[in-house]
């Protein structure tokens, strides 16, 4: 029997969460060098201002930061280079379609370790309004004074 798949998350991208509705979110690899990966085992990746491409049937990740390795001296890339994503053809160009016809964004959402592979998960995203920014605020915080007052009415 099969074990399941171990999962370890590198970074999350807390900020699509805020400024997009997320609508579907798939699972891609990418194509990394070896002292990213190093770097991604130290927690070295910033998720916040990226967002995905789709160029020539191909899939590409922009503005993801990735920190130099330490002891990578001469082996270090670009931190914020262009990275290709990895996809089956089918799903890239569904997805290039609905970004280039409905206005949705491609948003990378988080980064994990996926038994010993990097999985970025890429959510088809669209822009939120003020207000609808607003009204999750304010969901948020009454969730927050209601479970504040549960736990007061419990002591």
């Amino acid at each position: 029997m099969a074990d399941k798949p171990n999962f370890k998350t590198i970074a999350q991208n807390k900020k699509a969460r805020h400024e997009y509705f997320v609508e579907d979110s798939f699972e891609a690899g990418i194509e990394l060098v070896g002292t990213e990966v190093k770097s991604l085992r130290k927690g070295g990746c910033n998720l916040k201002d990226s967002w995905c491409d789709v160029k020539n049937g191909e899939l590409f990740v922009k503005q993801m930061h990735i920190s130099p390795y330490e002891q990578g001296n001469i082996f270090n890339k670009d931190p914020l280079r262009v990275r290709k994503l990895l996809m089956h053809r089918r799903e890239i160009l569904k997805l290039g379609a609905q970004v280039a016809q409905k206005g949705y964004s491609l948003i990378p959402l988080s980064i994990y370790f996926k038994d010993s592979r990097v999985k970025v998960q890429v959510g088809l995203c669209r822009g939120k309004k003020l207000y609808d920014k607003r009204d999750d605020m304010a969901k948020r915080d009454a969730k927050r004074d209601m479970d504040r007052a549960v736990k007061e009415r419990s002591r």
